[in-house]
């Protein structure tokens, strides 16, 4: 279908899109996939650490470089040449592991920059398919994001940003992408990482939760008590609330929808069907959720942080305190 005859059918048909889209999801509960799981990649246990403190953080992140590096041997073994890279890469004398995991789809916390002498501190929160095996994607955006705030910041001003792979991210075509199940295990683990945070940094350090995809949806439920200053919705298809306010805590709350997102066509509605209650609510950009909403210019769904865009512009001033401008209702 060519863009012309898509536009004219939007248009005759405004309720298509929200109808196939619940066919989607109601296809994803009733019907799996087919395909066969791939045989498992060895990997080792975590490294078995206390919380890391600033005066310990080297020795953190010296252990799992070490972790990282034994996995990738196990997973060269194993003739997984594709997670060998990744965990090679992982293991390098730059890269700062607060935490690794890499059994199954993986896990990792990368820190960019000097976290314990940071004067403002960002947490990216991934959505969908984030793994190990794409983790090159997710810790671009960090960089992206990092450069950005050394190059927008007052003089004096210290950044630090936090790549946190710390769930088991759903797949896009998925029964668990479409509930909050995954966001609900993740969210203690969310909160975990926070306290961690505070732990390291100087005490009353900015720290701003930049929530991408479903992302937002794992925000959203570790939101009550979370102690962070600004909570971002990126591309969000809702977090499970009604309103900025039923979030809960004390966060103030921010939400961006490019133009050419293509979540601005998901339904923000909640059903219980087959059992499980599907979908997320109201959608964080409309007034009456009341976030707190900024331009995010034209970019798709996964262009967020791409260098250059007023979207990460945005979200720099967030983490920096210099808050974009939220235009009128």
């Amino acid at each position: 279908m060519g863009r012309g005859a898509a536009a004219r059918w939007r248009r005759r048909w405004p309720g298509a899109r929200r109808g196939a889209s619940a066919l989607l999801i109601a296809g994803a509960l009733v019907v799996p996939l087919s395909a066969a799981a791939r045989p498992g990649t060895p990997a080792p246990a975590p490294a078995a650490l206390a919380a890391p403190t600033a005066a310990t953080l080297e020795r953190t992140y010296a252990a799992h470089r070490a972790n990282a590096a034994e996995a990738s041997r196990m997973a060269a073994g194993h003739g997984d040449r594709r997670r060998a890279a990744v965990d090679r890469a992982l293991a390098a004398p730059s890269r700062h592991l607060l935490a690794f995991d890499g059994r199954g789809a993986g896990l990792a916390t990368e820190v960019l920059g000097d976290l314990a002498r940071a004067d403002r501190v960002a947490v990216l929160v991934p959505g969908a398919d984030t793994g190990l095996d794409s983790y090159g994607r997710f810790h671009d955006a960090a960089l992206a994001l990092h450069r950005r705030l050394a190059a927008d910041a007052p003089d004096g001003v210290r950044t630090a940003v936090v790549a946190w792979l710390g769930y088991e991210t759903p797949g896009t075509v998925s029964a668990a992408v479409a509930t909050t199940g995954r966001a609900d295990e993740a969210a203690p683990a969310l909160r975990a990482l926070v306290g961690t945070l505070r732990g390291v940094t100087r005490p009353g350090t900015p720290i701003a939760l930049l929530c991408h995809s479903y992302g937002s949806v794992v925000c959203g439920r570790a939101a009550p008590g979370l102690d962070v200053g600004d909570i971002v919705l990126l591309g969000s298809p809702g977090t499970g609330a009604d309103t900025a306010a039923g979030l809960g805590g004390r966060a103030r709350v921010w939400a961006a929808r490019s133009s050419g997102d293509w979540t601005r066509h998901v339904p923000h509605t909640r059903a219980a069907l087959f059992g499980a209650t599907v979908g997320f609510g109201a959608d964080p950009v409309s007034p009456g959720f009341g976030a707190r909403v900024f331009d995010a210019g034209h970019g798709g769904h996964g262009d967020y942080f791409a260098p250059g865009s007023r979207s990460l512009a945005g979200l720099a001033r967030i983490t920096l305190g210099t808050f974009p401008e939220v235009p009128d209702a």
